[in-house]
């Protein structure tokens, strides 16, 4: 059947209601419409899409779970907590909010309460004040080497005059946002990064939706997909489990999984795309989740607090987490890097170092328990989000090029939503109308996008940028 997109959105409005067969409780299908590779928010979007268009998908996954880099962890703590990425955004133009209230969970606007401490006090307000003048400048000279020809270092055109409120701003201008220091962040790509202020919560956490949304998609878990053959024709796809003949593949793995190698390609994706994702490798970004009973920190729920430091070695918190008695202590950056490689000992002796400078040992003291997160070391992931170098932005749209029938997605593929999962749920929904129309499953305006065909390579050894 070939629909249309009104038809097509008239189906998945009703996609809820329609049962599906998932994979992990019966064998692998040896044939699909359209397999997708990863079950994080891009990989359900995308099954959610394929599914509305009546064609037949399977979505491997190399780990146990859905969710990628949404991960809600229900059992350390008797709250949960998101592991991994926390927020939405866009609340009036974004799919998943209203998703979120359809399958019956709570969304709600993240308070916007920000405190900043110097030493063991709160800044005054003027003080405050300050830090945020010096925010805005260092974005605005952001802004404007953006304009520029050359796509620089964030940090090579920061104010000289930033005092002692520069170490800060960097930080949240940098490790804070993208999970990258300052000198290893495209302008453009900071510059064109959509403003993310309206932060939205899902008080079952962000993971609990992603499993929720993708509950009837066909979805094989721990099976992750070892080699890809692909044409202009069709895909097959090989996993321990077997392998999957389709007619188009949608791949959602980080940019650091792909130039990994941990997938296989034949023949091998162009040399172009490989040197795209190698200009979007992920940053570096954890959480050190403490539990602090009766709020020995005096603050407000979900407030962000930052301090004013002249070293990397720092962090973000975000206290009593939807009202708990859970505080995250975030670190990024290349401090974080190096920290989480040390191990999970490592970090929580730093939270706990962090918050008695702050606050006193007798805060230290009260820690209940601990949960640190180590994305860097996870094999499915390889880090948190993509941030591209100096000179890279422009590769975020060769990354979302097709290769054949083969369709990339995820948040490294979107412009202005990088680094969310807004961005690779959009994504997701990109490559499946993508490859629908591929295969013949949607008649519609095809869009403006540059494509990589097999016809103008003569040979893998031949690939030029």
């Amino acid at each position: 059947m070939t629909i249309t997109r009104r038809s097509f959105l008239s189906a998945s409005a009703g996609l809820a209601a329609t049962p599906v067969l998932r994979a992990t409780a019966a064998t692998l299908p040896r044939e699909a419409d359209i397999v997708v590779i990863g079950a994080g928010a891009a990989g359900i979007a995308a099954a959610r899409r394929i599914m509305a268009a009546n064609r037949k998908v399977v979505v491997v996954e190399a780990a146990s779970q859905i969710g990628g880099r949404c991960i809600t962890d229900t059992t350390t703590f008797d709250t949960p907590f998101d592991r991994g990425a926390r927020w939405m955004h866009n609340p009036d133009t974004n799919p998943m909010i209203r998703l979120a209230r359809s399958a019956g969970l709570d969304v709600l606007p993240a308070p916007s309460g920000q405190k900043m401490r110097i030493g063991r006090r709160n800044a005054r307000a003027g003080e405050t004040e300050e830090f945020l003048a010096a925010l805005v400048r260092a974005n605005r000279a952001i802004d404007e080497a953006a304009r520029g020809k050359l796509d620089t270092a964030c940090a090579s055109v920061l104010p000289k005059d930033l005092g002692d409120w520069a170490g800060a701003a960097e930080f949240m201008l940098g490790a804070g946002f993208a999970g990258k220091d300052l000198k290893e962040l495209s302008a453009i790509d900071k510059a064109r990064a959509q403003d993310r202020n309206a932060a939205i919560a899902c008080r079952q956490g962000l993971g609990t939706l992603i499993t929720k949304l993708g509950e009837q998609a066909p979805v094989a878990l721990s099976t992750p997909a070892s080699r890809i053959v692909w044409s202009n024709r069709d895909v097959s796809v090989e996993t321990q489990a077997g392998r999957i003949a389709a007619r188009a593949a949608i791949i959602t793995v980080s940019t650091n999984v792909l130039i990994s190698g941990a997938i296989k390609f034949g023949p091998d994706i162009p040399k172009r795309t490989l040197d795209a994702a190698s200009k979007l490798t992920l940053g570096s970004y954890d959480h050190i989740v403490l539990q602090l009973p009766g709020n020995p920190l005096g603050l407000s729920r979900d407030d962000i607090l930052i301090e004013q430091s002249n070293s990397t070695r720092t962090a973000l918190m975000f206290a009593n987490i939807g009202g708990s008695s859970l505080c995250s202590i975030d670190v990024g950056g290349s401090f974080g890097r190096d920290l989480t490689q040390q191990g999970e000992k490592a970090m929580t002796a730093f939270a706990r170092e962090w918050i008695t400078k702050l606050f006193g040992s007798e805060v230290a003291a009260a820690v209940q328990k601990a949960s640190v997160t180590r994305w860097n070391a996870s094999p499915f992931v390889m880090g948190a989000m993509s941030a591209a170098s100096p000179g890279g932005q422009l590769s975020r749209r060769i990354l979302a090029e097709p290769i054949g029938n083969m369709f990339l997605a995820g948040e490294a593929t979107h412009e202005t939503l990088w680094g969310t999962v807004d961005g690779a749920w959009e994504s997701g929904e990109r490559a499946a109308d993508a490859a629908l129309r591929k295969i013949g499953a949607l008649k519609d305006e095809p869009a403006d996008v540059p494509t990589q065909s097999t016809k103008k390579r003569r040979a893998p050894q031949s690939q030029r940028n």
